[in-house]
């Protein structure tokens, strides 16, 4: 994605007398970042994320700079006379990647949210959490540059919904551009850099929240980039501490819980950095190194004022 989508005062209605859904939104998506979209049931969020993903066109105003976009409905015809193999497949070849590529993506994709198991069984046959994973890989196999996920967790069990979490990381990481709607407030909480709110038909907005302390198990990550780089982790809002320890290695604290996702995040990264190390963090360790690295810092502020 190389440049922001954008939406100019856009309006969306049902109907040539229906009333305004959407009216007057203003909106810039660019490379790189994750938008949350929240408001109240029937306020038009779904709407808005269809005009994204080009699924509905707008009635007035106009959207331009769109992107290669994939998109995952709130709800997904499951009964399609295909395979999750077939389908995906055909799918990626539709978006441009050659068959055997397709046929590759394919496999790594049902892999990944645990459907490998049923790629031959016809989509009629799949439970709604099944066909939930073949909606979501069907999403990603292409590897779009704007991908727009509609209440994607639902129907996903554990591990599926975080595989999903560690591939919204990686989309981002690689310069594409994701929007989400989710009923759970906690859903990559601290993570977008953008949230906008859906109310009376208009968009209000608010910049990148700095996400609460943190609760339970830390992990400790040590990591090796190119000369003069950060770690590429900051669209997961995951990292809650990055000390620099020699030029071009880095110690990253993580909760527990998103260091699958930093770590797929920083192998993925262009050019990819270095895993030195992986460690927990002893429970009260991160209060000592949160004391001791003030300590040294303000060591090194003083020698600096006396030199």
């Amino acid at each position: 994605m190389r440049r922001d989508l954008r939406l100019d005062d856009v309006g969306r209605r049902y109907g040539l007398r229906g009333p305004w859904v959407l009216r007057g939104v203003h909106l810039a998506l660019a490379p790189g970042t994750l938008t949350r979209v929240e408001g109240a049931n029937g306020t038009g969020k779904s709407t808005l994320l269809r005009l994204l993903a080009g699924i509905d066109a707008p009635t007035e105003g106009r959207i331009t700079g769109r992107p290669r976009t994939a998109y995952v409905p709130e709800r997904f015809p499951s009964a399609l006379p295909f395979t999750p193999h077939g389908y995906l497949t055909h799918l990626g070849t539709i978006h441009g990647l050659s068959r055997p590529a397709a046929i590759r993506a394919t496999a790594q994709w049902l892999e990944r949210f645990g459907a490998a198991g049923y790629a031959r069984t016809p989509m009629a046959r799949l439970s709604k959490g099944s066909s939930q994973k073949v909606a979501v890989a069907q999403a990603l196999v292409a590897e779009p540059e704007l991908l727009v996920l509609d209440e994607a967790w639902t129907g996903l069990d554990t591990a599926a919904r975080g595989e999903l979490e560690r591939a919204v990381a990686e989309r981002t990481a690689a310069g594409g551009a994701v929007v989400f709607v989710d009923h759970d407030p906690g859903r990559l909480a601290g993570a977008p850099d953008m949230t906008y709110t859906v109310r009376a038909g208009a968009l209000e907005s608010r910049t990148r929240e700095t996400a609460a302390p943190v609760d339970g198990p830390q992990v400790v990550v040590e990591a090796q980039g190119p000369p003069g780089a950060r770690p590429p982790t900051g669209t997961l809002g995951a990292v809650l501490s990055a000390e620099q320890t020699a030029p071009g290695h880095y110690r990253l604290t993580v909760p527990a819980s998103h260091s699958d996702a930093v770590l797929r995040t920083l192998l993925t990264a262009r050019p990819p950095w270095h895993v030195t190390g992986v460690h927990p963090l002893a429970p009260d360790s991160h209060a000592s190194d949160s004391r001791n690295t003030d300590s040294q810092d303000k060591d090194s502020q003083d020698k600096d004022g006396h030199r």
